[in-house]
């Protein structure tokens, strides 16, 4: 689950020297709106100004459209009413996408990845003992029947793509972006991926939290914190929940994973930092090119590839 807040989605482009900011540098081509249920800005530098400025339209208009497919925050919204009817006819092929790279990520991770674990969160969140007991019953993403024509859920189930949806939407506008002829550049709208290098011959850096720092060219990276947002005050139920379980819980303080897709890395990052060592490796043998980097809660890196 993702902290609702105030987010800053940049776009840095390396042929104005510009990092990845929040703030935008005096050339930047800006725009401010509400998506993913909360306020965002948006900050393009590129270039060509009047290019830019057209670049930003698209982007803020392809995010309208996904965010009416994926956020909770609308109850109009495709996974809306999907949660609400228990079936959706003719479903946007976005979604089916997200849906099937969750499927992949739920295998992955040895059914860590869950979108069906809605119920069980908002009884979480709730600090319900009771409602937690019984929504444990009504999460199995294997149970989930998707199809280019209609998506079915069991009586009573619902789900979130909050641990996929923010790296699919990043995909989605890198795609838009590289169409428009962009390169060198640095996407971020939650999770990060890049077009290129920052340079020919130079990778982006980006720094962790926690320390230590990613490279990145043609590749996204995606990075989950348990103790980001908590359902208790006292700190010690983090936002992820173990679908074995029914439990909050978190094996690692930091999770980060490197892919092709921002999507992928997404979803393995929320997955994965339920997972121990042993299973990470695992999941790696079938997951060719992916690396991830777990921090413990005594500040000490693991690395995986």
């Amino acid at each position: 689950m993702r902290i609702d807040r105030r987010r800053f989605l940049t776009i840095s482009a390396a042929a104005m020297g510009a990092p990845l900011l929040a703030h935008a540098a005096p050339q930047a081509a800006t725009w401010r709106g509400q998506a993913l249920g909360t306020s965002v800005q948006l900050i393009l530098n590129h270039p060509d100004r009047a290019r830019a400025d057209a670049l930003l339209r698209e982007t803020a208009a392809e995010l309208r459209r996904l965010e009416a497919i994926f956020t909770l925050y609308r109850a109009d919204s495709d996974l809306s009413r999907l949660n609400r009817d228990g079936w959706l006819l003719a479903p946007p092929p976005e979604l089916v996408e997200a849906l099937e790279l969750a499927r992949k990520a739920h295998r992955a991770t040895g059914g860590r990845f869950d979108p069906s674990i809605q119920p069980l969160w908002l009884a979480h969140a709730a600090g319900d003992a009771a409602a937690i007991a019984r929504a444990r019953d009504l999460v199995g993403y294997d149970r989930v029947r998707i199809s280019r024509d209609r998506i079915l859920l069991r009586p009573g189930m619902a789900l979130t793509l909050n641990g996929i949806a923010q790296g699919a939407i990043t995909d989605r506008i890198t795609a838009l972006l590289r169409a428009g002829g962009a390169e060198h550049t640095l996407v971020d709208m939650g999770e990060i991926r890049a077009i290129g290098g920052k340079t020919a011959r130079e990778p982006w850096r980006i720094a962790l939290a926690g320390g230590g720092e990613a490279l990145l060219a043609d590749r996204a990276l995606a990075t989950t914190e348990p103790a980001g947002f908590t359902f208790d005050a006292a700190g010690r139920l983090p936002h992820l929940i173990d679908p074995a379980t029914g439990t909050a819980r978190a094996e690692w303080a930091r999770l980060s994973v490197l892919a092709e897709s921002a999507g992928l890395a997404d979803a393995l990052s929320t997955g994965l930092c339920l997972a121990p060592a042993a299973a990470i490796r695992a999941a790696l043998a079938a997951l060719p090119g992916v690396e991830v980097r777990a921090l413990d809660g005594r500040g000490h890196e693991t690395r995986f590839a």
